[in-house]
């Protein structure tokens, strides 16, 4: 079941999405998605995770069915849509899950509001990212951190299948446990425009203001709150390069176990952590376990 709900924020209406059943005990969970991502990143978990919790997965200004609002982008601006969503819901604290970019904005929303946060999940996220330590030029790291992602969004595609085919065909999702059904939603999601010239809905400057925002100091450092930060064992092309090592998430982890607690998730890359059905039931089993907590 997917229930769209429109949120009033700075510019215009923020695109909010409730994934998986929706009963009367039920409870929300905010869901954030990744910087060239959409609400769609979450169809595989909210499956997994059945009437245990309901995700409210929003797409984030300059994506999808929010593509139209404009800037400001960057960190804040998206907090301050997220409380515009708690506010629009009514929820004076939520459990709040984030993938990748989400996980910092989730942790910034932590940080800046932390009476409205319960606890985080976040995912593949939300640490400084070793690559990008010490960088004299960050848009050129950027530049070559996001390449291949950064070219995407020149594309165009003939039709919705072709655009699927080539997130099958991509090195993070060929072979893997990616239900290719949700793929082709996530694909038709993230498109716009008439064929045979469809392109992504993302805006590249959303992109790269929310890129250059991370190299600020990382703001799950700083949380207070319980938080879980599951960890990829592998990068954005299913490399060895892992956007969050699991020696760093154990070293965030020690130095408030009180509150914080990391996990490996073995056998994922940055993207199948949340698209593939492995990672998929891992993410589900930790937000199901927060949400009665």
């Amino acid at each position: 079941m997917t229930e769209r709900i429109d949120v009033d924020v700075e510019g215009g209406r923020l695109a909010a999405f409730g994934l998986g059943e929706a009963g009367a005990d039920t409870p929300p969970v905010l869901a954030i998605h990744g910087i060239t991502s959409s609400s769609r990143t979450w169809l595989a978990t909210a499956a997994a995770l059945g009437n245990r919790a309901r995700l409210i997965a929003v797409d984030l200004r300059g994506r999808a069915r929010s593509s139209e609002l404009p800037p400001p982008f960057g960190l804040d601006a998206h907090v301050r849509d997220m409380v515009a969503v708690l506010d629009h819901l009514g929820l004076e604290r939520a459990l709040v899950t984030g993938h990748s970019l989400g996980a910092y904005v989730a942790a910034r929303l932590a940080v800046q509001h932390p009476e409205r946060v319960q606890r985080l999940v976040l995912v593949d996220g939300g640490l400084t990212i070793p690559e990008s330590r010490d960088v004299a030029d960050p848009e050129g790291f950027i530049d070559a951190f996001l390449g291949p992602t950064l070219d995407r969004l020149k594309m165009t595609f003939p039709s919705v299948d072709a655009y699927a085919d080539w997130w099958s065909a991509h090195p993070a999702i060929a072979g893997a446990d990616v239900d290719p059904v949700k793929l082709r939603e996530y694909a038709a999601h993230d498109l716009v425009g008439e064929p045979p010239q469809m392109r992504s809905s993302i805006n590249p400057q959303v992109v790269r203001d929310d890129g250059l925002d991370l190299f600020s100091d990382a703001d799950a450092d700083r949380l207070t709150l319980p938080a879980v930060l599951l960890a990829a064992p592998k990068g954005m092309v299913d490399d060895p390069h892992p956007m969050q090592p699991l020696a760093v998430v154990q070293r965030w982890a020690d130095a408030d176990a009180e509150h914080r607690l990391a996990i490996g998730v073995p056998g994922v890359n940055h993207y199948t952590i949340v698209l593939g059905d492995h990672g998929a039931r891992t993410v589900a089993e930790v937000i199901a376990r927060a949400a009665v907590a």
